[in-house]
């Protein structure tokens, strides 16, 4: 415990009540001479910035929290890992697709890309999907498979997939139904070429096993009676 002062502190205004002083704000204002520091700055108050103390050696930090609450970037010490493929699916595996637009297409698994995703085709001619990305969650792995040993994709990654990103201009009334009218935007000509490319090395290895084509442009839904959990894909 700190020791007592053995003379306690003299105030300059004592108070009558406890929390109302006997002299006014003015009063005091002059009794402490506050007036002659300010006609001897101009007019202002001097003011001494704090200089900002030098961090000493060995200095252990504060006990307590700052009482203002200092936003500080979280440290993201976790390492990605790449997303484990499942066993059942290989490159060339027939995959049926749960979600999305293309929902019951049958497409031939290519690669796994760096994000997790996978690379597959319906292909284009046979049952209209193109080359996309789709999440392993969504499909169902089939016992069929095809020979992908010629279909070259190395180039296939997520950047070829990314959208180019345009910066949205306000327009009149007029540009506006005239923008409904034009046609939805066409896809680059490298890319169409690119989709014939892989096209033409499946379609060699599926028109050489019989009845392949017809299974790829079947569309997979389940009738009446059948039971999900006891179909062999």
């Amino acid at each position: 415990m700190a020791a007592k002062r053995k003379t306690p502190v003299k105030t300059r205004n004592p108070d009558l009540i406890r929390g109302v002083g006997k002299y006014s704000r003015s009063k005091m204002y002059h009794k402490r001479g506050l007036w002659a520091i300010k006609a001897k700055n101009g007019g202002v108050f001097p003011r001494h910035d704090p200089q900002p103390k030098a961090p000493a050696a060995g200095e252990k930090p504060p006990k307590f929290y700052p009482a203002e609450d200092v936003k500080k970037p979280l440290l993201n010490k976790r390492k990605p890992k790449p997303t484990k493929l499942r066993a059942s699916i290989t490159p060339g595996t027939v995959l049926i697709l749960l979600a999305g637009r293309f929902m019951g297409k049958r497409v031939v698994f290519l690669k796994q890309l760096s994000s997790g995703l996978l690379l597959v085709t319906g292909p284009f001619k046979i049952n209209g999907v193109p080359l996309r990305r789709v999440n392993q969650s969504y499909v169902i792995a089939t016992s069929t498979k095809v020979d992908v040993s010629g279909v070259n994709v190395e180039k296939f990654d997520d950047k070829y997939f990314a959208k180019e990103v345009q910066k949205k201009k306000r327009k009149s009334e007029g540009e506006f139904f005239e923008a409904e009218k034009e046609d939805k935007k066409k896809l680059p000509e490298d890319k169409k070429e690119d989709q014939k490319a892989v096209d033409a090395s499946l379609l060699k290895s599926i028109e050489g096993v019989p009845d392949l084509k017809a299974y790829l442009a079947a569309r997979f839904s389940l009738k009446s009676g059948m039971k999900p959990h006891e179909l062999v894909f």
